[in-house]
């Protein structure tokens, strides 16, 4: 059992990816999306993963998170379970001093969304910025994976009709 120190930031361009030093697929989906908790089962190449994660700190910089690696056959009987909203997304790796940032860019439904995340030690552990780093969103429940899964991109600046 663990706590994640996390921030999270939009990311302005793709001029990151000229840093990555790793990148591979990821597919998850949610057997549950509750803001209380949420557990995931992910595909991370061909490793499997099932996750549960606790409500976020009140800043949305900490929470419980619980991992076990489990098989790729087992990652795809439990997609087929999960609620509604698979994630699809390429994950780069990019090392900034002592830390290494998660740059998630989306596809499907979650097209044209480009989140960097950075886990840190501690909530007051300093770290470097990027150029390319935009605006944080620590915090902001709708960048979740969980939420992206409900509630996709595509689906942000559709206006309603009258």
């Amino acid at each position: 059992m663990a706590v994640e120190i996390e921030r999270k930031f939009l990311v302005t361009s793709k001029i990151f990816k000229k840093e990555v030093s790793k990148s591979y697929i990821i597919k998850q989906g949610f057997l549950n999306s509750h803001e209380e908790r949420t557990v995931r089962v992910r595909l991370k190449k061909d490793n499997g993963y099932l996750t549960v994660k606790g409500k976020s700190s009140e800043d949305g910089l900490s929470r419980f998170e619980w991992e076990r690696e489990i098989s790729k056959q087992e990652v795809e009987h439990l997609l087929e379970l999960c609620e509604e909203g698979i994630i699809d997304k390429k994950r780069y790796e990019i090392n900034l001093g002592n830390h290494i940032y998660e740059v998630d860019e989306f596809h499907g439904d979650n097209e044209g969304l480009i989140i960097a995340e950075v886990e840190l030690n501690s909530e007051n552990e300093t770290f470097e910025k990027p150029d390319w780093l935009g605006k944080e969103v620590t915090g902001d429940i709708k960048y979740y994976n969980s939420q992206l899964s409900k509630n996709p991109f595509k689906k942000w600046n559709q206006k309603k009709a009258p």
